[in-house]
């Protein structure tokens, strides 16, 4: 694996299984939380659901590297897509008439299932890249935030679908409709891929997977806090307080909720794909060394710090529902959106710079690791801080988080 292959249909292929599989997490997601929420789940219910996915990403991140750099980036990666297909098909296995508990552990389970396969699949897109990417000129960057952020653009295109295949055959029809279509794209791109991803090497150890990078470490820690803060107002929060504004209890009314909700979490993931497509462009990364790039991602988190602050203040103020709070809601996120697309981007560099060809698999696989363990974090924060505090503790928690994220990076040290 230190051999730089040449090959950008490789980036390609890569790049187009990768979206497939993201279109259809996001469009899971969302057809899980409001299907579950619409049966009466609890906040604290809803947040389980997506506990073992979220833990299934931390172990299969810290396992996934090491088995990509024994078995080889293609395997992997064709491993998360099928993997996917298999859960897809157990998830329309689900009977209404289960009691709660049986359902929420089997969703959880399958969901887990999910889990591994999300993160077999990205830990191989993203690796892939440092491998692929021409030298120079800020090619790196360039790369991993065209990948990186038209991901997340497809993601929240997912979202959409999600609720719109809710509202529109069901949960059931839509759970099999994505199994086929995800089947199929496995299918094309296993016969597609053309050469240029390593093979594998027979002498990686599963040690070399913890990194003696005290960078690698560091950003780490600054992942694990930034995603924490997204998601513990993203996963269960946010969803749930909109629909509580946004729908009268009546079909009609779900479906226009389910609608509305689809289109805002969409257009929120697809404002932060395209932020962070563009952001070496914004940072004109090529003409910037690595000690400049250090301290933007700690300025850059400083600056993300104002926006929940600002919102857990508004909400505060506001003390419940209200129309003008939902509108400043709905503006503070994008602003979020904006300045953590920025931030992801430049911590999506940074890993990939502070690697070497080597151990590309061994530190990736360690630092989505942390990007699941944020996002477990704030999985269960979510449920439970909105539940226990409703917005104020809820939006509070996430300030909390990335300020722990801007320390973690002001550790970071140029090279």
């Amino acid at each position: 694996m230190t051999a730089r292959p040449e090959g950008l249909s490789a980036y390609i292929a890569v790049t187009a299984a990768y979206w497939a599989f993201m279109l259809t997490d996001g469009a899971l997601r969302m057809l899980v939380l409001l299907h579950f929420h619409t049966l009466g789940f609890t906040p604290v219910q809803l947040a389980y659901l997506f506990v073992l996915y979220e833990i299934a990403g931390m172990v299969t991140n810290l396992s996934a590297g090491w088995i990509a750099a024994r078995f080889g980036l293609t395997s992997t990666l064709y491993a998360g897509l099928g993997l996917q297909v298999l859960a897809l098909i157990a998830l329309a296995q689900l009977d209404p008439a289960w009691t709660v508990a049986l359902s929420v552990a089997y969703v959880m389970v399958v969901q887990g299932a999910s889990g591994v396969a999300k993160d077999l699949a990205k830990m191989s897109s993203k690796s892939a890249v440092k491998l692929l990417a021409p030298t120079g000129d800020g090619g790196l960057f360039r790369w991993v935030a065209a990948l990186t952020g038209s991901k997340n653009a497809i993601k929240g295109l997912g979202f959409l679908l999600g609720a719109a295949l809710l509202a529109g055959i069901g949960f059931t029809g839509a759970v099999w409709a994505m199994a086929g279509v995800l089947a199929l794209i496995l299918v094309a791109v296993a016969l597609a891929m053309p050469p240029g991803l390593p093979t594998g090497r027979k002498g990686a150890k599963f040690s070399e997977v913890f990194s003696k990078s005290a960078n690698v470490n560091w950003l780490s820690a600054a992942r694990v806090f930034l995603f924490g803060a997204r998601d513990v107002w993203f996963v269960v929060g946010i969803p749930v307080y909109f629909y509580s504004v946004l729908s009268d209890g009546s079909e009609a009314g779900n479906r226009a909720a389910f609608f509305m909700i689809g289109t805002f979490m969409a257009g929120w993931i697809i404002l932060y794909g395209a932020v962070q497509a563009s952001a070496p462009r914004l940072m004109r990364a090529a003409t910037r060394p690595e000690g400049v790039m250090i301290r933007a991602a700690r300025g850059w988190a400083l600056a993300l710090l104002a926006v929940p602050v600002a919102l857990t203040a508004a909400a505060l103020l506001a003390g419940g529902p209200q129309t003008w709070l939902t509108v400043t809601l709905v503006g503070g996120l994008l602003v979020f959106g904006t300045l953590f697309a920025v931030n992801s981007a430049l911590h999506s560099y940074l890993i990939l710079a502070f690697t070497q060809a080597e151990r590309v698999t061994m530190d990736v696989g360690f630092y989505y690791m942390a990007n699941a363990g944020g996002r477990l974090l704030g999985t269960v924060l979510s449920g439970l801080t909105y539940q226990a505090g409703g917005l104020p503790l809820m939006l509070g928690t996430a300030s909390a988080m990335i300020a722990a994220s801007a320390l973690a990076a002001g550790r970071l040290r140029a090279g």
